[in-house]
């Protein structure tokens, strides 16, 4: 039940991606790859959203792999990321923390968000994020994904976005908020923020 969506009456929704948005993943899947099958993921080369190196079913098993509930426990946070998003909850921003993982990680994932303490309204563990995020009236979608942020601007929620390779190209199309580090996605999201609340 999402009572939170009702505390307030000017409040921006904002919608978080969790894997390479409020922690690096990366490192975690590439290790998962080179262990299971000797493939190297190097981050700086994933140029765009597909990893065509591995057959889908494998890519698909390292993924859950990613996912289970000790892994999600072990995720660190990137630095300012809990902090900033505690800071817009204080605000009265509403927090809906949204994953493209599969629904049984949600008590784990829930676990998580508590452990590190990360304030929100509504966690949703499914595969797509711009359906739910329109049916609860998201203002910002917080996410890495070049085919979410794109989905994002045709139904005109605001994407903004931690800068990661795969996703420069769609960040520099326009339209996008996006920083290299939470410190500077806080900063550049901020007019938008205010000028949605108030």
């Amino acid at each position: 039940m999402c009572i939170g969506a009702l505390r307030y009456s000017h409040v921006t929704r904002i919608a978080l991606d969790i894997d390479s948005t409020l922690h690096h993943y990366w490192g975690l899947l590439e290790r998962i790859v080179l262990d299971r099958h000797g493939v190297k993921l190097p981050y700086a080369e994933q140029r765009d959203w597909g990893i065509t190196v591995l057959a889908v079913e494998d890519l698909s098993a390292a993924v859950m792999e990613s996912h289970s509930e000790a892994n999600i426990a072990a995720a660190e946070p990137y630095p300012e990321a809990v902090e900033t998003v505690r800071a817009w909850h204080e605000a009265g921003h509403w927090i809906h923390v949204t994953s493209h993982r599969a629904e049984h990680t949600y008590e784990a994932t829930a676990r998580w968000l508590d452990q590190i303490g990360l304030p929100y309204d509504d966690l949703h563990c499914s595969w797509d994020k711009i359906t739910r995020c329109l049916e609860l009236g998201v203002d910002v979608l917080v996410d890495d994904s070049p085919v979410n942020i794109r989905r994002a601007l045709e139904v005109e929620i605001l994407p903004a976005t931690i800068l990661h390779p795969w996703n420069e190209e769609v960040a520099a199309e326009g339209g996008v908020v996006a920083g290299r580090d939470w410190q500077e996605l806080r900063e550049r999201l901020e007019p938008a923020l205010q000028g949605a609340a108030g």
